[in-house]
């Protein structure tokens, strides 16, 4: 039976996921929540999902990312959230897919050595798996939201001011910056697992963080548990 692991940014969100599930358990395991139960697909075959909540930053969704591939042994991996828009052909609740991720705050020179990349032969960036995209573009298409295949960095900070956007756009070609994208791709990489990184457009990188904290996403998770759902049923 096909497995899939899906990482949200909101408990609202996983809990949405939870309703289209079936034989529900819940566990703590590895400092998350696990929501795990299964789904009936559109070709009438059931998969196991598990969802959880990763937490903000590259760490904290590795370590979530990796424990989910550990204890699940998933045959794809779907990381979804918010980002901040850079791309001015793009509107805010748009979607950007990950088609590439790239680390704003990392010498690749050094992390490319390692699996996917070689000493000989160090990777600049990661990828979102080909199927996986085109399945997302279906489900989203399906939804009629706006949506491209696009470039999103990741880092370790709050992007929130021109200069920073400035820097971002510079160094990466960037259509979104967020804090999780390129984590999840590496471990999952680094394992062999196919992994989908879908990023909602929140705001124009131009929030402060104490505003940002005050945004009401709740839409958001009802639409971001759609989607997912909705391409876990394509597989």
């Amino acid at each position: 039976m096909t497995a899939i692991a899906i990482i949200g940014a909101m408990d609202e969100e996983v809990a949405n996921i939870a309703t289209a599930l079936s034989n529900v358990t819940v566990t703590e395991e590895a400092g998350v929540k696990v929501v795990r139960g299964t789904l009936e697909t559109n070709k009438g075959t059931a998969v196991n999902v598990a969802a959880t909540v990763g937490g903000m930053g590259t760490v904290n969704i590795a370590a979530t990312t990796q424990h989910l591939i550990d204890a699940d042994q998933p045959d794809a991996v779907i990381f979804s959230g918010i980002a901040g828009n850079l791309n001015r052909n793009l509107h805010i609740n748009d979607v950007v897919l990950g088609g590439t991720l790239r680390y704003l705050d990392t010498d690749m020179r050094l992390v490319g050595q390692f699996k996917p990349g070689t000493a000989d032969r160090p990777i600049e960036e990661y990828h979102s798996d080909d199927r996986l995209l085109e399945l997302a573009d279906q489900a989203l298409n399906d939804l009629n939201i706006h949506h491209i295949v696009g470039i999103i960095a990741t880092g370790n900070y709050f992007v929130d001011d021109p200069q920073k956007v400035e820097q971002v756009i510079r160094e990466t070609g960037a259509d979104a910056v967020e804090m999780e994208g390129a984590a999840v791709a590496h471990v999952a990489a680094r394992n062999d697992v196919p992994a989908l990184v879908i990023r909602a457009l929140s705001d124009n990188a131009d929030t402060d963080y104490e505003d940002f904290k005050t945004f009401d996403i709740s839409e958001y998770a009802d639409t971001a548990a759609k989607l997912t759902v909705n391409i876990a049923k394509r597989m």
